[in-house]
């Protein structure tokens, strides 16, 4: 009895029905067995895909059905393999077995919460996950490549309970090659002046030689120019947008010289949540920073030079501090924590710490990128990640708002093509 105990243990560990198929329902057996080597298969299917077709898989497991379907399938396979596992303890007759009794049902305890414990993990990630899409990517159109490249704007918002509304603390464009992943983080000040509009653009009616009143017309102020002029843009909101939102892709564009297809709102505090879902993240500090709010007489703290891990708190302040600083500065800093997030995201941290990443991404984030997208997406973000990330920062002194031909100029030789090696 007490070698029957661990073979029928030790098959319903490895084939899930089996144990059934030689001392019980054979019916129940069956169907279990069938279902085991259904999951088996699809597992395969799916290792496969991710190895051939990556963006394939990525596109189905992005997709709101079929989410649902493997949050029902996987739950479903949980409560199976609970069934089994008592049942199997039920044909073992326990209290005829010998001094390992202890040790076979404690053999099949761990069985039953390894395996029903990675179903209800992966019924409840799947859960999230459809939440999290369906909080974040709720653009409808998906855009094809401007000259072979997406132009993602980029913002940092900077609303809190100290402050009125929302404007953009930090203004990026990732260009990024659809083809090779090849990205480039064109960093615009958010202080930039006299910024250009298309013809097409509905802010070219109101502001047709640029956005021209000085100091009072500051590109990060079109955010709210545009919330407070709803009708320019009233398709805005239908598209997963708003009026803000749209202005400052307007000027982006006029500003940059490229087509945006898409944007991505960061809440700045929110995006400390981000980094702490992360697992903090690592900087090479270039030297000695001081920190803390630009009214203060002391400041709060020290970066020190050298690689530094940071959490969310730390990494907000090295982003947003301007003490004994300036602006620019901190735009180069908002630049190295751009490529710091993106070479954080690997797949084993995404996999490990995924609920906290999509809890976090719902509460932060918003975007007009279709979830249909995501495929691609995702392939471009891991050739990014991989590749060397060039920057180009349109400040002072080398650019200003009184010239946009050289900045256009140099913003179409930052994303050119660069030649093989």
């Amino acid at each position: 009895m007490t070698t029957r105990a661990w073979w029928l243990v030790g098959l319903n560990i490895l084939i899930p029905g089996s144990a059934q198929l030689l001392a019980g329902s054979r019916r129940l057996g069956r169907f279990a067995v069938s279902t085991t080597f259904v999951l088996w298969g699809l597992i395969v299917v799916a290792v496969l895909m991710l190895l051939i077709r990556r963006e394939l898989l990525v596109t189905i497991v992005t997709n709101s059905i079929a989410l649902t379907v493997l949050q029902v399938l996987l739950l479903a396979y949980a409560l199976l393999w609970i069934v089994l596992t008592f049942d199997t303890l039920r044909l073992v007759k326990l209290v005829r077995v010998t001094s390992a009794a202890p040790f076979i049902a404690a053999l099949a305890i761990v069985g039953l919460v390894v395996s029903s414990g990675v179903a209800l993990y992966g019924s409840f990630s799947a859960g999230s996950a459809r939440s999290a899409l369906g909080s974040i990517f709720a653009g409808q159109e998906l855009k094809p490549p401007a000259d072979g490249r997406y132009n993602v704007l980029l913002l940092g918002g900077d609303a809190g309970a100290d402050r009125t509304g929302l404007r953009p603390d930090s203004i990026t464009v990732a260009s990024v090659d659809a083809e090779t992943g090849a990205t480039t983080l064109i960093g615009i000040p958010r202080n930039l002046e006299n910024v250009p509009f298309s013809k097409g653009s509905p802010l070219y009616g109101p502001f047709p030689h640029g956005y021209d009143c000085g100091d009072q017309c500051l590109i990060d102020y079109l955010y709210t120019y545009g919330q407070e002029h709803p009708k320019l843009y009233p398709d805005a909101e239908a598209a997963g947008s708003s009026p803000g939102i749209e202005a400052m892709r307007d000027a982006a564009e006029g500003a940059t010289g490229l087509t945006i297809q898409y944007f991505a709102l960061v809440d700045m505090q929110g995006f400390s949540d981000l980094i702490d879902a992360l697992g903090g993240v690592t900087v090479t500090v270039p030297e000695r920073l001081a920190y803390g709010p630009v009214t203060s007489t002391k400041p709060y703290g020290y970066f020190e030079a050298g690689k530094q891990k940071m959490d969310g708190a730390s990494a907000l302040w090295y982003a947003r501090s301007r003490f004994q600083g300036n602006d620019f500065e901190r735009m180069e800093r908002q630049r190295q924590l751009q490529q710091a997030v993106l070479a954080e995201f690997t797949p084993q941290v995404v996999l490990t710490k995924f609920q906290a990443i999509a809890d976090a991404g719902k509460q932060v984030l918003s975007t007009d990128i279709p979830a249909a997208a995501l495929g691609h997406f995702v392939d471009l973000a891991e050739l990014a990640r991989t590749t060397p990330i060039t920057t180009l920062e349109l400040a002072p002194p080398e650019y200003s708002g009184a010239d946009f031909d050289k900045i256009h100029a140099a913003v179409k030789a930052a994303v050119a093509p660069k030649p093989a090696k």
